[in-house]
């Protein structure tokens, strides 16, 4: 099993991030461009194609193009991947204004997590700005434990430093 790989489940597939999804994901990012102040990038129309560009070169990072039957619906990434450490993070998850709140994110993040899991993790991270309370609120809802708050823990694009709240679920947690 690789990482990286496709991944489905019923009308649900993550597709390895390819330059053929470039614009329809910059159209789908544009759809809510009042969510990225509170994301460490922006993937607004004036900063999409360097985002999409300097994640896909990211040797640490594999990145997927969402799509729930044939429509796209939001990107996902495994990141900071460290086989090492058997840990790795899932973030930089944007959905489409739509399937917000339909129980898509769940069924998302259950794909990856066995991905991981099957590839040998033991442990996967979750980290959302403070300022997220609907990540913060889609992390406790898929039973993620709330480690605590990295203080001042990066700069966001917009020069903002942010408190990160770091979650986490362990293999043997994961159902």
């Amino acid at each position: 099993m690789t990482l990286g790989a496709p991944m489905a489940a019923g009308t649900l597939r993550l597709e390895p991030m390819a330059e053929e999804h470039r614009e329809a994901l910059k159209a789908a990012c544009a759809e809510d461009r009042e969510i990225w102040p509170i994301y460490a990038t922006s993937y607004d129309p004036d900063h999409f194609d360097a985002s999409f560009d300097r994640i896909r070169a990211r040797a640490d990072w594999r990145c997927f193009t969402i799509f729930e039957g044939e429509k796209l619906s939001g990107i996902s990434c495994f990141i900071g991947i460290d086989p090492d450490r058997g840990a790795l993070e899932i973030g930089n998850t944007y959905y489409v204004p739509a399937v917000r709140g339909t129980g898509l994110n769940r069924r998302v993040k259950d794909l990856m997590m066995r991905r991981a899991i099957g590839c040998g993790f033991r442990r996967i991270e979750f980290r959302v700005d403070a300022r997220n309370a609907r990540s913060q609120a889609a992390m406790a809802k898929l039973g993620a434990t709330r480690e605590g708050v990295l203080r001042a823990d990066r700069v966001t694009w917009t020069g903002h430093v942010r408190d990160t709240v770091l979650f986490s679920i362990l293999a043997e947690e994961w159902s």
